[in-house]
């Protein structure tokens, strides 16, 4: 049962191109009662965009107050706006049994693992077949200039050069397979000692039955 067990904080991590949100996409497709962490940021709502939904948008002032006081899983700097993703919905959502997307990069891993929610990390990057599929799939999929292709691929040897920070690294070549792994993974790590809260009560009680039959 859902209340039997602690949720996941589940971090997917890849270079661009190399089928992270298809992914992250299909995972919740298979599960439901799975849900995106919503990040903070002190850019401006675009149109369209719900505080609370989209993002919780935040002044620069009241950001970094609640990095200093350690209310930010991780954070980071980016073209002149901070993102983060706040502690404390998360960490209600494991106390509940939920589990959580995030969708970080290595950075963002390494600061979630020196936080007080690591025991209940799971990090998952992805890696692709070769980089000449990478530059294809990034081509194919018509959202980016020349110019912002050639920075994402530029970016991505640095990305991939910390694979070695994950608990899991899969080659994704075939989505379908690469799904059904992660399906695997997701469902054992549910299972880790750390994640089910009842087992410490339902071990005395054993002891207590071997004992009552002494």
């Amino acid at each position: 049962m859902m209340q039997d067990r602690r949720g996941l904080l589940i971090i997917l991590s890849s270079p661009s191109g190399a089928g992270k949100s298809t992914l992250a996409k299909r995972l919740m497709k298979w599960d439901d009662t799975l849900s995106f962490s919503v990040s903070a940021t002190t850019r401006a709502p675009r149109e369209g965009e719900v505080d609370g939904q989209d993002y919780y948008f935040l002044s620069e002032e009241e950001f970094k107050r609640q990095v200093a006081d350690g209310e930010m899983l991780e954070h980071a700097y980016v073209f002149g706006n901070y993102y983060g993703s706040p502690k404390a919905p998360v960490k209600e959502a494991i106390e509940s049994g939920r589990d959580v997307l995030f969708d970080v990069d290595w950075q963002g891993e390494l600061q979630i693992r020196n936080s007080d929610l690591a025991p209940h990390a799971l990090s998952i990057f992805l890696l692709p077949p070769s980089i000449t599929e990478l530059h294809r799939r990034l081509v194919e999929r018509g959202k980016d200039s020349e110019d912002v292709i050639q920075r994402r691929m530029d970016k991505s040897w640095t990305e991939i050069s910390h694979w070695g920070y994950y608990d899991f690294v899969l080659v994704n070549e075939d989505l379908d397979k690469t799904e059904a792994q992660l399906r695997t993974i997701v469902e054992a790590t549910r299972l880790k000692r750390a994640q089910q809260p009842g087992l410490l009560g339902h071990v005395r009680q054993l002891q207590q039955e071997f004992e009552d039959k002494k």
